[in-house]
């Protein structure tokens, strides 16, 4: 698995999380983090009518979080938070390269 920063959080806290790749399920009643999920849908991994679907059909106390930028305006309604980080002013546009501890 490639390292991520992500994975460098979760791993000095005591939370549970897994990493899905080939073996997701929908029958939980946990937060389920599509996490840049908007970029499947946007070329052609995930169909947009599976997701919203899925969505529909999904236990009532679950909870789902979907980030991405430009989301399908369907899956906004149908999650229960959704976020897109926009950058302001970022190093990297003025040619700093990724930093130890900040970026990676």
């Amino acid at each position: 698995m490639a390292k991520c920063g992500e994975m460098n959080i979760l791993k000095q806290f005591s939370l549970q999380h897994h990493v899905m790749g080939s073996g997701f399920t929908w029958e939980t009643l946990a937060i389920v983090l599509l996490d840049e999920m908007i970029y499947m849908v946007k070329y052609g991994y995930i169909d947009l009518a599976e997701i919203i679907e899925a969505l529909h059909n999904r236990p009532k106390r679950q909870v789902v979080l979907i980030t991405g930028r430009a989301c399908h305006r369907r899956l906004i309604e149908l999650a229960d938070t959704g976020s897109a980080v926009q950058p302001i002013k970022h190093a990297f546009k003025v040619g700093v390269k990724a930093q130890q501890a900040l970026d990676g």
